[in-house]
């Protein structure tokens, strides 16, 4: 008997640790990469020293993070049926049936809650802010992604809420002009996402959101060159008018090279589709991303 039972809470356990696995795959902890920008205020406004301030932007990024995974599991079961046609989208657990859609409507209302308890704790500020950018989140999932360009200015605003966010949370300025930058980066990754799944759709002989029918490849190829350039030089007149003095200057070659690269992998490689996965495992890029955030905080927190 005691070997039957232990067997159970074995089985038992072990069937918990993998329902467990199967929704932290639907959170796709992968893409809390994004929320980093939370911490740019701190960067920028030369204040990553203050110690005092770091629990409110961690705070910051886990309420982000949490908010973001709900949107990706509401998001899956409102494409469930559009997903399983997709060569790669049918392997996520709800498309699978590896998490069934009551399991991840409870998993949605949990991270929803989890983002808001600890977004009450950062401030009423940030609360007001990962509010609108829940709602524009919905917007997304139920209408705006289905309208071609407006489908990426929606994500892009989502980052430049991302960036305001992490302002608020800590209580500091953020340039006008950083918000431009961030916004037209966005953009850029968001076209050569569109390409890259474009490419994909293509090559699989159909499938991938609805969306990309109204898409040309030329298209996207000039949207993703002209706010690439975009994207740098507003970052070059933000290094120039948020100091007194002109040393963010010598940030300016790593962000160039940074954008180049990622061209040169999304016309080349036809990569692009994840931004995530690019960004997280091109090695030039990887080592780009860290050069500019050292050089960047040498200068801010020293000068």
């Amino acid at each position: 008997m005691t070997s039957l039972t232990s067997t159970t809470e074995r089985v038992t356990a072990g069937g918990v640790r993998a329902q467990l696995a199967v929704a932290v795959r639907a959170m796709r902890p992968r893409q809390w990469t994004k929320n980093v920008l939370l911490l740019a205020a701190l960067l920028f406004a030369g204040k990553a020293a203050e110690a005092a301030l770091w629990p409110q932007a961690i705070g910051a990024v886990i309420a982000f993070c949490a908010l973001s995974s709900a949107v990706y599991v509401v998001n899956d079961i409102h494409d469930v049926r559009q997903d399983r046609l997709h060569p790669t989208k049918r392997l996520r657990p709800l498309a699978s049936g590896d998490l069934s859609i009551a399991s991840g409507v409870c998993l949605a209302a949990l991270l929803v809650s989890i983002a808001f308890a600890v977004g009450a704790v950062v401030g009423s500020s940030f609360v007001v802010l990962l509010a609108v950018f829940a709602a524009l989140q919905a917007a997304y999932t139920f209408a705006l992604k289905r309208v071609p360009i407006v489908d990426v200015a929606a994500i892009a605003l989502g980052f430049a809420l991302r960036a305001a966010a992490g302002a608020a949370a800590v209580d500091v300025r953020t340039s006008a002009w950083l918000i431009v930058c961030t916004i037209l980066l966005a953009c850029f990754l968001g076209f050569a996402k569109r390409r890259g799944e474009l490419v994909h759709v293509r090559a699989a002989g159909g499938g991938g959101r609805s969306v990309l029918a109204l898409y040309t490849q030329p298209l996207l190829d000039v949207l993703a060159w002209v706010t690439a350039l975009a994207a740098v030089a507003s970052y070059v007149v933000y290094t120039v008018v948020a100091r007194d003095q002109a040393e963010l200057l010598a940030t300016v070659p790593f962000v160039a090279f940074g954008v180049a690269r990622y061209l040169q992998l999304v016309h080349r490689r036809d990569l692009g589709e994840e931004p995530e996965v690019v960004l997280l495992s091109d090695v030039p890029i990887l080592l780009t991303v860290t050069l500019w955030a050292l050089t960047a905080m040498w200068i801010l927190t020293t000068s």
